[in-house]
């Protein structure tokens, strides 16, 4: 990464600046250079402040930054000062250095070992397997499946996993729902029950049932049937998961018993009127928590902390769960657990996310009202997985989302989604082009295709593109070619920090700003013409931007057509 590059650069520069007594009363580097964008790229195409070191050398900001600049080997690039900044300016060489790389290593181009193959289990969606997902689970799909992507991308070993809340009471009520609608498809009369799940997904639920002459319990068929299109719905969403683990299995394990067994030898248990109680509030806990009913039922927590440990025996070293906002009150025990047991309570990181609103027509659609509720199932159908996991991606987990299903569908500029996917397949029309046979329009002739298959191929496996910024270009071609270079290169840093901050939304930002890089570079410049050797290079600049966006696009799960 450049932004790495320039820091290095002037860290070193720092310390031959210090040997030199240029830097006042400043003895020792303990300065941690942070590499920026200038806002006016006049000046620059990177930036480091160098002013606060003006407080140990005790001379003006200025000064420091043109005595450390003097000390900067200028290879590829150039150097100047304002104020207290070093300026960095990417020249031809580098410029072509960074064309040259993608070329090379493609879809690899910005791939990295930041993760150094910590083992990690990702955990999301969970949901009860009671009935169809709703809009928050296709967040959470959407989310999770792209983390997934970018920390593998990134040297991570990640795990994807879905907890089955199939342990509950829910399971009865589901049961007893199915049942119902069973004898309603006999003509029976029935009385429905409060918190039973009378919802219209259950008749055909029922009517497979009844087709299936199972010998399976009520709760057994619902609980396969709903899970079944759990997993085809998640399968379409390009969510795939590498474990679906029961929460059932805990207990037919005895690992939820032996996990109360091991708090309690540990002393972290005592009962009190009838209940057993968990010390949480030794630890992270505001207070401390029941495991055991009075009645000897278990709470939701028990389970979970037997959950939590059955991962941590797996050997992974780093747990990732997603959960909705309301589960916020929910870390803080679930830490303590954690501790209690004999491990290190930091290797537990829970995203907390927030709702999103479905608007149509303009209005928010209430999701209480069966006639507007909107599953994810009925999202998808309405305006297709690409637009559904880019919408769902493109703020903070921690910001709402607001869901315009119009928007989405359309195909304009506004639509960040179909935005960025035409610009990829503008791309791929002027590769096509550039390969078949053309038409003299005012001659009605046809004329042989510019480049032959060979040529193109030739072009993939790197060029010199330094012709680009050539005294005979336009200088608003060069400066678009220039810029769509800078975004491209941006790719490597924008990926790591999505991997590191768990933020795949930066992709979607990232992705639309390098489509306007791409789409104004297409303005300037003629990619295709009777200058061959100059659409040569335009093609290879063409060619990297296909790759990198591709790429992006990829890791959040989005396709990148090569028509539209």
């Amino acid at each position: 990464m450049k932004k790495n590059f320039f820091a290095q650069q002037v860290s070193l520069a720092i310390d031959e600046a210090i040997k030199a007594k240029k830097l006042g009363q400043l003895e020792e580097n303990n300065f941690k250079p942070v590499c920026e964008i200038p806002k006016n790229t006049q000046f620059g195409d990177f930036a480091i402040n160098v002013s606060s070191l003006a407080r140990d050398a005790r001379i003006a900001p200025p000064i420091i930054a043109q005595n450390i600049a003097q000390f900067i080997k200028q290879d590829g690039f150039s150097v100047n000062t304002v104020a207290g900044f070093i300026n960095f300016k990417l020249e031809e060489k580098m410029l072509n250095e960074i064309v040259g790389e993608i070329l090379s290593k493609k879809d690899l181009y910005a791939a990295s070992n930041l993760g150094q193959g910590e083992k990690v289990n990702l955990e999301y969606v969970s949901a009860n397997p009671t009935g169809p997902f709703h809009i928050g689970h296709g967040r959470w799909a959407a989310l999770g499946s792209a983390l997934a992507n970018i920390m593998n991308y990134c040297g991570y070993d990640v795990y994807q996993e879905f907890y089955i809340n199939d342990a509950g009471n829910q399971i009865n009520k589901l049961a007893r729902s199915l049942e119902l609608r069973v004898k309603e498809l006999k003509g029976e009369k029935v009385e429905w029950e409060e918190d039973l799940y009378p919802g219209e997904y259950l008749i055909d639920c029922a009517k497979r049932y009844i087709e299936s002459n199972s010998n399976e319990s009520y709760g057994d068929f619902a609980k396969a049937d709903m899970l079944r299109l759990q997993k085809e719905l998640l399968e379409k969403f390009r969510t795939h998961f590498d474990c679906f683990f029961s929460e059932l299995s805990l207990y037919r394990n005895n690992e939820v018993e032996k996990c109360v067994q091991e708090l309690d030898k540990k002393g972290k248990l005592y009962e009190k009127d009838g209940a057993v109680w968990f010390k949480s509030s030794d630890y992270t806990d505001s207070q401390d928590r029941v495991l055991k009913k009075s009645d000897g039922s278990n709470t939701y927590l028990t389970a979970d902390i037997a959950y939590h440990k059955n991962k941590l025996e797996r050997g992974f070293e780093r747990l990732i769960n997603i959960w909705g906002a309301d589960h916020h009150g929910y870390i803080p025990r679930m830490k303590a657990a954690i501790d209690a047991l004999g491990y290190d309570s930091s290797c537990l990181e829970v995203l907390l996310g927030q709702l999103v609103n479905i608007i149509q027509d303009g209005e928010q659609m209430r999701m209480g009202k069966r006639k507007k509720m909107v599953t994810l199932d009925e999202l998808v159908e309405e305006v297709g997985v690409d637009a559904t996991r880019f919408w769902m991606l493109m703020r903070s987990i921690d910001t709402t989302i607001d869901f315009d299903i119009d928007l989405a569908k359309s195909q304009t500029d506004k639509n960040p989604v179909f935005y960025v996917q035409y610009a990829h397949a503008r791309a791929c029309s002027i590769l096509r082009k550039a390969v078949e046979k053309r038409l003299d329009v005012e001659n009605k002739v046809e004329l042989p295709a510019l480049f032959s298959e060979e040529e193109i191929s030739k072009i993939q496996e790197g060029i010199d593109i330094s012709d680009l910024f050539s005294q005979t270009c336009d200088e608003n071609s060069k400066e678009a070619a220039k810029a769509l270079i800078l975004k491209l290169e941006e790719a490597k840093g924008i990926i790591e920090a999505a991997a590191k901050l768990r933020a795949p939304y930066l992709l979607c930002k990232y992705s639309q700003e390098l489509a306007n890089a791409f789409h104004h570079f297409y303005n300037f410049s003629r990619v295709l013409s009777d200058d061959k050797e100059l659409s040569k290079k335009r093609l290879a600049l063409t060619l990297c931007f296909k790759i990198i966006l591709a790429k992006t696009l990829d890791l959040i799960g989005v396709s990148a057509p090569e028509k539209m």
